[in-house]
């Protein structure tokens, strides 16, 4: 039983680090309509899409951009919308691993280095999405820490249902969470100011993160295994909802577009059959990213941020 449950725990952090390794050794809310701002209104000017691993759509063929450790996929979700919207002049400047900081900083990932993602903004820039903050709050060290403390609480007898939870609320991790959610809000609150200074003609849409896991944390029972504690899934999303509320409500204040692509995530979480979900497993498909989107889930955050545009797709 020991030897399994150790097997366990290594196959979450092994999939956690291999994210971590893909996103340059760094890696999310239910709420309202697809954004709080729709409009028919076309897009004109220059598209630039920054963001992270969900942005850049690491690991989904054909990978192709510079530099070549950022992951960028020609199937990535601002790929389609600007295919979508018929514009000739987009630039993608997501990475894998990127944190809020690396919008105004250079990112050394494991095969060239990415320049401030701001940078590619301009005075003619006339709509900008933005995908980050998952690196930030470290949504991956989470798992890791989830797998650990399952394997700890489970050989040492504890009735806990959610060993997870409790390291992060009474544990030595007690307000860990809150405390980066907290530096990633202010580092955020900075740049989409930077953003709009930089492109004050833009439209600006911040994008959320599409469900990890689902709402019936015994959906997931067979898909995780022994690997993470079935209460510890409900306090995972609930992770991720904090995430989104956030960038939500740091939208909302910066007076930008907020594109929920958690709603309609629902029923496409890791946990779905492989021509359901959106994200894929710890046992990802082959030549895939644990834990992160597909193309099935890169097709679902395009249509919803043109919905938020108030374009068909």
């Amino acid at each position: 039983m020991r030897r399994r449950l150790l097997a366990a725990a290594a196959a979450v952090l092994i999939g956690t680090a291999a994210c971590s390794a893909a996103e340059t050794s760094r890696t999310p809310g239910p709420e309202g309509p697809a954004s709080s701002s729709r409009s028919a209104t076309p897009v004109t000017g220059a598209y630039v899409a920054a963001g992270d691993s969900f942005t850049s759509g690491v690991q989904i063929p054909p990978q192709g951009g510079s530099p070549q450790g950022c992951g960028r996929s020609g199937v990535n979700y601002p790929s389609l919308v600007a295919r979508q919207l018929g514009l000739k002049d987009f630039t993608d400047v997501s990475c894998s691993g990127a944190r809020t900081t690396e919008l105004t900083t250079a990112q050394q990932t494991g095969n060239g280095v990415n320049p401030p993602q701001l940078d590619a903004l301009g005075p003619e820039t006339g709509l900008v999405t933005l995908g980050i903050g998952g690196n930030d709050l470290g949504f991956m060290d989470v798992l890791g820490r989830c797998a650990v403390e399952n394997v700890r609480h489970t050989l040492t007898g504890g009735s806990s249902d959610a060993p997870c939870r409790s390291y992060y609320t009474d544990g030595a991790g007690r307000g860990e969470i809150g405390r980066r959610l907290q530096a990633a809000d202010e580092r955020l609150a900075a740049a989409l100011a930077e953003a709009k200074r930089r492109a004050p003609q833009a439209r600006v849409l911040l994008v959320g993160y599409p469900a990890l896991l689902p709402q019936d944390p015994a959906r997931c029972a067979q898909t995780l295994g022994n690997g993470i504690a079935a209460g510890d899934v409900e306090f995972v999303g609930a992770q991720e909802q904090q995430l989104n509320a956030m960038l939500r409500r740091r939208a909302e204040a910066a007076g930008v577009g907020f594109v929920d692509t958690y709603t309609p995530s629902l029923g496409h979480d890791l946990c779905e059959p492989q021509d359901t979900r959106w994200i894929e497993p710890l046992s990802a498909a082959a030549g895939l990213a644990p834990i992160h989107p597909n193309a099935l889930g890169e097709q679902g955050m395009a249509g919803a941020v043109l919905a938020a545009l108030g374009q068909a797709h």
